[in-house]
């Protein structure tokens, strides 16, 4: 075993961090984790991965839940995308593989949702595969141990971080493949890490050739950022009823904006348009609610939140009327709750 493996899998094996899903083989539960994972902080992720195990303990489970209540679990999480290609991609194993995750890695990586990173995790950790994985931890430590300074999101980069990752997992010993690909993202996470790393305990000290070079922090060089889209939208809480027979109104959202989640009607163009469009008719209050910012990754949002009573239509799947109890059990965009939680400041 060549001296980084070696080094790291025994930094890993004392220090590694005990989480949920450490230690366990069952690749549905490591895709759930890996799928979680992306784009989200550990800790974060840690109460949604317990939660939603619980009320999907298998792949099967998963399959046959509606994605109403998947999203439902995953309310909150964001990037709600991920949720729904995690629910096709149960589908289809339990269609076309009899509920078994494939070992084969063509296969793992056909499945909705599953690209080049979960599919290496999966045959890595599940199946003790010598599959590589490159996330954005992995690509921080391989880009300062190599000291590769191309921009992260080019080709050239992508290229140069999967041949590296490639090279050193065929070199770990049979079993240990998953327990290495841990640690290269533990490493990441927890010593070299963005601004500060902790190179003084870093066990590839004396193999990084950044660190060497007095350059660590100035890896990896950053991808180019685009400017966050500006949105202004018009909100409106639209009621049915009065007491405990009070209905709210919820539209199924733009897949772009709120992931498919039940969502406030909205519109660019005004209050009454949001309303018309859907064909739901009520009494708007002129004088708007108030105004909240919302903030996804490439966007940024101005909603100003109107309120709407004797709001009438004809229910459909993707528009109908919610009662309290049944709020609780469907999966509602973030920004709907800010808003149904009166957090939009009131306008001066």
């Amino acid at each position: 075993m060549s001296s980084v493996p070696a080094k790291l899998l025994d930094w890993y094996d004392r220090v590694a961090r005990d989480l949920p899903w450490r230690g366990v083989d069952d690749p549905y539960a490591v895709w759930v984790s890996e799928i979680m994972l992306q784009q989200t902080r550990v800790d974060t992720v840690i109460p949604y991965y317990r939660r939603f195990l619980e009320r999907f303990p298998t792949l099967q489970a998963l399959a046959q839940a509606d994605e109403d209540s998947v999203l439902a679990h995953w309310s909150g999480l964001g990037y709600y995308r991920r949720a729904r290609m995690l629910h096709a991609g149960a589908r289809e194993v339990v269609a076309q593989y009899g509920g078994q995750v494939p070992e084969d890695l063509a296969a793992r990586r056909a499945l909705p949702g599953v690209g080049r990173y979960t599919a290496g995790a999966i045959g890595s950790i599940a199946f003790g595969k010598p599959e590589a994985i490159v996330d954005g931890n992995v690509a921080r430590v391989l880009a300062r141990l190599r000291h590769i300074d191309l921009p992260l999101g080019t080709r050239a980069m992508d290229r140069r971080l999967w041949e590296e990752a490639e090279r050193l997992v065929r070199r770990v010993p049979p079993g240990r493949p998953g327990d290495f690909n841990q640690a290269l993202m533990e490493l990441g996470a927890t010593v070299c890490t963005p601004r500060q790393p902790r190179c003084e305990i870093c066990p590839l000290a004396d193999e990084c050739r950044a660190h060497g070079r007095g350059v660590t922090e100035q890896l990896p060089i950053p991808k180019a950022r685009k400017a966050p889209k500006q949105i202004r939208l018009c909100a409106v809480i639209a009621t049915s009823g009065s007491g405990a027979a009070r209905e709210l109104w919820l539209v199924k959202g733009e897949a772009a904006l709120f992931g498919g989640l039940w969502s406030l009607p909205m519109a660019e163009s005004g209050p009454r348009e949001a309303l018309r469009a859907l064909g739901l008719r009520a009494r708007l209050r002129a004088r708007p609610e108030g105004e909240l910012e919302h903030v996804l990754s490439h966007r940024r949002m101005r909603v100003t939140l109107y309120r709407a009573t004797g709001a009438a239509a004809v229910p459909s799947p993707r528009l109908r009327p919610f009662n309290e109890t049944e709020l609780s059990k469907v999966g509602i965009s973030a920004l709907t709750k800010k808003l149904l939680g009166h957090e939009a400041a009131p306008k001066p």
